[in-house]
């Protein structure tokens, strides 16, 4: 595995972006400034972290998530590069280690939900549902096995992976036209439809056949091939260590339990090592406690201490997955590393967050209740979609109600459409790009958006 591959600089297509004296950022911070002024982003803040449609706006949405994720990824790059072994296994100059991995690192964990689709991971498993009924049904069209895979395997990291490459689209089919570098970092499954087994990272989809010349040309440039770029694995641990202890932390602050509640669960989870992590913890928050002015001391005491705990538990991760990212390097180069970073090694407290958020967030009814909304919302829009898209020349009936939805969806979308298949007519692409249209817009609404136009055109609401 050579390094300087995978930090390459190189883009898709040659960048045209000039060297300005005034400009001193590289290339990856480029990437950064481009991820963050894309429309991709700003649709995230209204988009489900955990609570659906909720007005409580001290609650996370996927862009708060995604922001804290940056954070911690770029903290990790910087922890890593200053190890000294690492430094000497890249034999890289460590100032330029730094001004790459922590970048790259925060590019990728800024943009690592950009695909997701409105109401959370349950919307992906909704749009999968869909599909994997809908081929089934005489209706559907005929496509390739890999094209139908693409939507029953529908995930929205390979729809995140279009939507930087192809979607923000300005006159051509290269999206933010990204490095080589930010884009194989991104890659958390770096595989086609064609490519899924039951081996760690190879077991969904990373890419859609729509973007398959793009990942074989970053395959090309990298050398990593089939190989999960290392860095994915921290960005993952970011992503992994942010909602585990912001979704505890959200769900305190909807007063769904106290700390005390918290500390019991966890010791009953984690037995020995779960006393020894709240001992720690407990000597930390003393020792802070000394430095509050004794009138102050019980003011806000509660949420002060999970606030303190979140912090410490944050560092505790990312120590957890800084050490065995270290320590399985060689595997991990070799493509032989299949586990989550935080819950390899010292993973007693990943299992203990894990159980504990499944068993006292998930299975709230407000959650639940509102992911039921949320199937109603997508189940309804794809089909009032599809149904008169896909046979806009059946009559014509459905040629004008196909005409009106078609307004509907995105300029910019229907310009990628066109792009990449070489038409002038949107209603003349194939019917796998009608889809993909389709998904693209639907995919890439907020939540709320998603929910007043399903009401709009089923009839609930007029305005």
């Amino acid at each position: 595995m050579n390094w300087n591959n995978i930090l390459s600089t190189n883009r898709l297509r040659e960048s045209t972006r000039e060297k300005r004296i005034t400009d001193q950022r590289n290339e990856f911070e480029s990437d950064f400034g481009r991820i963050l002024f894309s429309p991709a982003i700003r649709r995230m803040h209204d988009k489900t972290q955990v609570f659906p449609l909720t007005t409580d706006d001290n609650i996370h949405t996927r862009l708060t998530h995604s922001l804290e994720v940056q954070s911690v990824g770029y903290s990790i790059g910087l922890n890593i590069c200053n190890n000294s072994e690492f430094q000497q296994r890249l034999s890289i100059d460590k100032e330029i280690l730094l001004r790459s991995i922590p970048l790259i690192l925060s590019n990728v964990s800024l943009c690592h939900d950009i695909g997701n689709p409105p109401f959370g991971h349950f919307g992906e498993k909704i749009i999968s549902n869909y599909f994997e009924d809908y081929f089934q049904s005489c209706k559907a069209p005929k496509l390739t096995e890999n094209q139908r895979k693409d939507f029953i395997n529908y995930d929205g990291n390979a729809q995140g992976f279009r939507v930087l490459t192809k979607l923000q689209v300005l006159q051509d089919n290269y999206g933010l036209n990204l490095t080589i570098g930010t884009l194989t970092a991104y890659l958390k499954y770096p595989n086609l439809s064609d490519e899924i087994s039951n081996i760690g990272y190879y077991k969904k989809i990373g890419v859609f056949q729509s973007e398959k010349d793009h990942l074989l040309k970053i395959r090309e440039i990298s050398g990593l091939d089939k190989i999960r770029n290392p860095l994915a694995f921290l960005m993952e641990a970011a992503d992994s260590i942010c909602y585990y202890v912001m979704d505890i932390e959200d769900s305190f602050n909807k007063k769904y339990y106290n700390f005390e509640f918290i500390k019991s669960k966890f010791k009953k989870y984690g037995d020995q090592c779960m006393e020894d992590l709240f001992e720690r913890f407990d000597v930390i928050f003393e020792r802070y406690l000394n430095n509050v002015d004794d009138e102050n001391k019980s003011i806000n005491l509660e949420v002060t201490r999970i606030v303190k705990f979140r912090i410490f538990l944050i560092q505790e991760l990312v120590n957890i997955a800084c050490t065995n990212f270290l320590e399985n390097i060689d595997k991990i180069e070799k493509g032989e590393y299949h586990n989550e970073l935080i819950f390899d090694g010292e993973k007693c407290l990943a299992e203990t967050l894990d159980k504990f958020t499944n068993e006292f967030i998930f299975t709230k009814r407000e959650i639940q209740s509102l992911e039921l909304t949320g199937e109603s919302v997508l189940t309804g829009l794809l089909d009032l979609f599809i149904d008169d898209i896909i046979n806009y020349n059946k009559n014509k009936y459905t040629k004008k109600r196909a005409e009106k939805l078609m307004g509907l969806i995105s300029g910019s979308l229907k310009v990628s459409a066109l792009i990449e298949s070489k038409e002038t007519d949107i209603f003349k692409i194939d019917n796998y790009y009608k889809l993909r249209l389709i998904v693209d817009f639907i995919s890439g609404m907020t939540d709320k958006f998603a929910l007043s136009l399903y009401q709009k055109l089923s009839g609930i609401k007029i305005v």
